[in-house]
């Protein structure tokens, strides 16, 4: 009998950029890393590609239209599950270079705090696997492999 197709869970994450200046959300009532900063993100739904995900997620947690032509793919970071009840996961961190509005808590049951700051003076309060992602990017890199 043949095995079954690996299957992985892919989440997508924007980077939004103001100059020297990197927006972080504060994630809260999810159940996952609450209290944590990351960038705006979300799960695939299916049925849709990454850029077409991204766009959506931005929308619904930032509240802003990210214009598709301008999502870059900056990395894949492979991950691990963490525990036994996890998945392994692709996250897809794009660069975003255009949008049209102002971000703001578009869902704020999900999210306690928006932090526009410098992107080489991180809180340290980011979630781990975020830091390294933008560690990683920072250093050229297009593929990090974690908890391997």
């Amino acid at each position: 009998m043949p095995a079954e197709p690996f299957r992985v869970v892919a989440a997508v994450y924007g980077i939004l950029r103001d100059g020297d200046r990197l927006l972080l959300m504060r994630r809260a009532g999810s159940g996952y890393r609450d209290g944590q900063f990351s960038l705006p993100a979300g799960h695939l739904d299916g049925g849709e590609d990454v850029v077409a995900g991204l766009v959506r997620e931005l929308r619904e947690e930032i509240g802003v239209e990210a214009d598709p032509q301008s999502c870059r793919l900056a990395l894949l970071m492979h991950t691990a599950p963490e525990d036994s009840e996890d998945r392994e996961y692709f996250h897809l961190f794009f660069v975003v270079d255009r949008w049209r509005g102002e971000p703001f808590i578009a869902e704020p049951d999900k999210c306690s705090e928006l932090w526009w700051g410098d992107v080489s003076a991180l809180p340290s309060d980011v979630a781990d696997y975020v830091a390294e992602a933008l560690t990683a990017i920072a250093r050229g890199d297009s593929l990090a492999l974690r908890g391997w």
